[in-house]
């Protein structure tokens, strides 16, 4: 484990020197892979390098130890004052107690070096398209598909993220049959790839006149963001159509053909975008939200056993689909992957699921070194 380590270490260090060339400085793609890597190895080599602080403090005090119990053996305070012996002594008697704490600091470090040293995904560092739907409820769902946006959107207000809606289709009441968003900001996938699945809520719902509690879900997909770069489309393989946008109810908000529908033919993957009066933009955006939706697509048939089927994130939007429920009554979240259960929803709500991310986070990281070690 110590031999990777200082692998990385001296990786880091050459990473360093490469990202300041200007050789390589002029050739964007591979600048901005190296400083990717770079980033991604800043965490482990921080630790990495007070572990090495720890340790050597603790040779220090084994020293002073060691020392000062083959001096005793040998009769090495003869001549000394008794005042300096007892400084000596006390001095000593500090040295094994801090020994003890700084033993329990470095096995702390090397636990959490472990966890570091476990390989990163490299679309960990990407920014996200996030897909937020209302599945089963009718307006409810829609207004809870709602609510989920309002949550994500404090969630990276505070991580100081920065979210874009690529399209949009609302509902009269002010919720969304479907939206679609681009987050970017440092870690955005790395934090947000396990809120992917069915969202379940448990509540009165604004449009019940009886008070009854109803069940409604909401579907969340999380892509990271690729760049032009990174997936060639062909575009032989696409149809363009330009429309008139519409608004809820089906009338048309606009009176130019500002709208776009991409539709990807080996695939069959569709793509609507609306929200902005100019049909270039809303062209560009329709494929940003492809190029996620492909390359989820292709990651899919090459990895089956690591990515999941983006349909399965999305889901049906049956109630037997969940990954969280949000039960209002007993103002209560829980997590059914992990049973994680706060009773703090309405704290959550308004964007503090940090326990949650990083809960989902650290579960991710056993299972992998419960892996590697069976």
């Amino acid at each position: 484990m110590i031999e990777k380590l200082e692998k990385s270490l001296k990786r880091y260090e050459e990473l360093q020197t490469l990202i300041s060339d200007p050789s390589v400085i002029r050739d964007q793609n591979r600048y901005r892979e190296l400083r990717q890597e770079h980033a991604s190895l800043a965490d482990l080599v921080e630790e990495f390098q007070r572990y090495r602080k720890i340790d050597a403090e603790i040779a220090s005090n084994t020293a002073l130890i060691e020392e000062a119990g083959g001096a005793e053996g040998a009769g090495g305070a003869e001549g000394a004052g008794g005042a300096e012996a007892a400084a000596d002594a006390e001095l000593v008697e500090l040295a094994r107690e801090e020994l003890v704490s700084l033993e329990q600091k470095k096995a702390a470090a090397l636990d959490l070096l472990k966890v570091l040293l476990i390989p990163k995904d490299p679309l960990d560092l990407k920014d996200t398209i996030m897909e937020i739907r209302g599945g089963t409820g009718g307006d409810e769902a829609a207004l809870f598909a709602a609510d989920l946006l309002r949550m994500y959107s404090y969630f990276a207000e505070s991580q100081k993220w920065k979210i874009e809606v690529l399209s949009s289709s609302p509902t009269e009441i002010g919720g969304f049959k479907e939206i679609i968003l681009s987050i970017t900001g440092k870690s955005v996938y790395a934090n947000l790839r396990y809120e992917s699945g069915v969202h379940r809520v448990q509540r009165v719902p604004a449009t019940e006149a009886g008070g009854r509690i109803h069940t409604s879900t909401a579907s969340v997909a999380v892509l990271p963001e690729i760049e032009e770069t990174e997936i060639a489309i062909n575009p032989n393989d696409l149809r363009i159509d330009v429309m008139r946008s519409g608004g809820p109810g089906g009338q048309s908000v606009n009176t130019t053909d500002s709208a776009v529908r991409i539709t990807h033919l080996r695939t069959g993957i569709i793509v609507h975008c609306q929200d902005e009066k100019s049909q270039h933009k809303n062209k560009a955006k329709a494929l940003r939200i492809l190029r996620a939706r492909l390359y989820d697509a292709e990651e899919e048939r090459k990895h089956a056993e690591r990515a999941q089927a983006r349909k399965s994130q999305i889901g049906s939007g049956e109630r037997s689909e969940k990954i969280r429920t949000y039960n209002y009554p007993q103002n209560r979240v829980t997590d059914h992957r992990i049973n994680l259960t706060l009773y703090k929803l309405d704290a959550v709500m308004k964007g503090d699921i940090g326990e949650f991310v990083e809960a989902l986070k650290m579960n991710a990281q056993e299972s992998y070194l419960s892996s590697e070690s069976a």
